[in-house]
């Protein structure tokens, strides 16, 4: 077969190249333009928004850092030490700067360090998504710089203050504590919060990506103002013996708690205020909250025969009895729809009101009470503070329950007599003594001595607000009644001190249980003063549900004259030397 003839061969593939000027053009153009948006911007930046950029950097590069003030400190009137502030260092590191291979050797190093949980330090330096983790607060300065000297990387350290407490839980519950962020969250560390605090700094720094301080910057410091200082009318010593008193007989009585009070006659100034069980300032995160309030000046209870008093008073002053008034007294009297009755049983009896008084005679004091009437006693009740906040700056001080006289039920009209229907709180009852023991004048509890001002000059207190309750010749009269209940006659016989005229009274109540919503136990108590002829020093007892025997005269009694003995001594207050006046008890003679 013929074969088709072959094709030539193709010719070669030329590549024919542009104008170069045309590309060149393009070229140019492409890099005009880009560059005129770099251009543009530049300008934006350097020219028209320059002012803006700057103080974006400004801030970016300023660093504010609070520059604490040093709290002020609280001490006893001597000046001793309650409460005071010492340097400390806030510990923090910047995860991002800790390599992780080296993680457990440096977590170990701070924990070791620190006395703190090496895992809860591993977790921190875990933490890579934050720049800042808070380590420790309130480490010692000298720790801190051993600390600082170990390479960890990433370390800083905070200039802070730490608040310590000397003494533990004397007046625990009465000073207070501060809380973290350094505000007083109990006591007077609450109520003089603003004095103590002072008045924190400030420092704005330009600093580095380090946070290094840049040099030649400029930096702006406002310096912190310290806060001042509290002197408390407390007496250190007084306050450890009225402490360790009042809870050896809680112990001992086995009490739920117990309170002791002890007043200057003529100031009205608060030397002690111990509760028992007390709060320790050392440990106080861990203490069963119901320590935290002051109960000397918060809880009420029902004071029974310690009520008395103010009965008696309210009667002498209208001239209706005096301490010689003769009454026949049995051993039960009925009001209203009730028979109400004395401690223990006795056959009728002629007695003095001074002796219805020595011998706590609940029949003998309603006797005397219906002479005054309700309205009467209701205000006499209210000139001695009841019903009302004593006053004077005690941290949680309450105001008592005292109900109008117009709501009283037909048995408490007797019962409001000798202290039960009617609630105050031992820093109320400790007022009454004063008022009597200070020739009928109330004064305003005080509980702060003075203060510092910020030039750091002491400026006393203000006197208590006086008022005239009773006359002299009443609040005399009284005084007397009460000597012959310290006496062998009376139910205070265990509250006696040899060598001092003692007046007193005791107090035995049913006590009223919110929790179980009805009666349950009792209130024992014992408040007096002494010498009974010049009054230097009043001093009250309670003790709360006592298991261990319950009345006033047989386990508060001791618990007075244990801290007024001491209380005498340790203000040097000698005898007056001279003798109780005969005094007629029964009525025959």
């Amino acid at each position: 077969p013929r074969r088709p003839p072959p094709r030539p061969p193709r010719p070669p593939l030329v590549l024919r190249l542009g104008n170069p000027r045309r590309r060149i053009n393009i070229g140019l153009i492409g890099m005009t333009f880009i560059l005129s948006i770099f251009a543009g911007r530049l300008i934006q930046m350097q020219g028209l928004d320059s002012k803006v950029y700057e103080a974006a950097a400004a801030v970016q590069r300023t660093h504010e850092e609070e520059i604490p003030a040093k709290r002020g400190s609280i001490t006893d009137v001597n000046g001793h030490a309650l409460a005071l502030t010492v340097e400390a260092r806030e510990i923090a590191i910047d995860p991002t700067m800790v390599p992780e291979a080296a993680r457990a050797k440096i977590a170990a190093v701070i924990a070791g360090q620190l006395g703190t949980s090496e895992q809860d330090v591993a977790a921190k330096l875990a933490r890579t998504q934050t720049r800042y983790q808070l380590l420790a607060r309130d480490v010692d300065p000298l720790k801190t710089g051993a600390l600082l000297k170990s390479g960890v990387p990433g370390l800083t350290a905070k200039k802070t203050y730490r608040r310590m407490y000397p003494a533990g839980d004397l007046a625990g519950s009465l000073i207070g504590f501060v809380g973290d962020e350094g505000n007083g969250l109990g006591g007077m560390e609450r109520a003089r919060n603003t004095l103590l605090a002072g008045r924190d700094g400030e420092q704005r720094v330009e600093t580095g990506r380090d946070l290094q301080p840049i040099p030649m910057t400029a930096s702006q410091r406002e310096a912190p103002v310290d806060g001042g200082d509290v002197r408390l009318t407390i007496d250190r010593d007084i306050q450890w013996a009225a402490q360790q008193s009042v809870a050896e007989q809680v112990k001992a009585s086995g009490a739920s708690s117990g309170t002791v009070i002890v007043m200057d006659v003529r100031t009205a100034q608060i030397v002690a205020m111990a509760n028992a069980p007390e709060l320790d300032l050392r440990n106080w995160r861990k203490a069963p909250p119901a320590t935290y309030i002051n109960r000397a000046a918060s809880d009420v209870f029902e004071p029974g025969s310690t009520n008395k008093v103010i009965t008696a008073a309210a009667a002498m002053e209208a001239g209706l009895v005096n301490p010689d008034t003769v009454f026949q007294v049995k051993d039960n009297i009925r009001c209203a729809d009730r028979v109400l009755r004395d401690a223990h049983a006795h056959k009728p009896e002629a007695m003095t009101f001074r002796e219805a008084m020595a011998k706590s005679s609940n029949v003998g004091t309603v006797m005397a009470a219906r002479k005054v009437g309700s309205q009467r006693l209701y205000e006499m009740l209210r000139a001695f503070g009841f019903g009302a906040k004593p006053g004077g700056g005690v941290p949680d001080e309450g105001a008592g329950l005292l109900p109008d006289y117009k709501n009283w039920s037909g048995s408490q009209s007797c019962t409001v007599a000798y202290g039960q229907g009617v609630s105050v709180t031992a820093l109320q009852m400790a007022s009454v003594y004063q008022t009597i023991a200070n020739g009928g004048v109330r004064i305003e509890p005080q509980i702060v001595a003075g203060t510092t001002d910020k030039d750091g000059r002491f400026v006393p207190a203000p006197a208590g607000k006086q008022t005239r309750v009773v006359s002299d010749r009443t609040a005399q009269e009284i005084t007397t009644m009460l000597e012959a209940a310290v006496s062998a006659e009376g139910t205070g016989e265990l509250a006696a001190i040899p060598g001092y005229r003692v007046a007193g009274k005791t107090g035995t109540a049913n006590r009223y249980d919110q929790r179980l919503g009805r009666y349950d136990g009792y209130t024992a108590s014992f408040v007096g003063f002494a010498p009974a002829d010049a009054p230097r020093l009043v001093v009250l007892s309670v003790l709360q549900d006592p298991k261990n025997g319950h009345f006033g005269g047989q386990i508060a009694a001791p618990v007075f004259k244990d801290v007024m003995t001491f209380a005498i001594k340790s203000r040097k207050i000698p005898p007056t030397g001279s003798t109780a006046p005969p005094v007629r008890l029964g009525a025959g003679q």
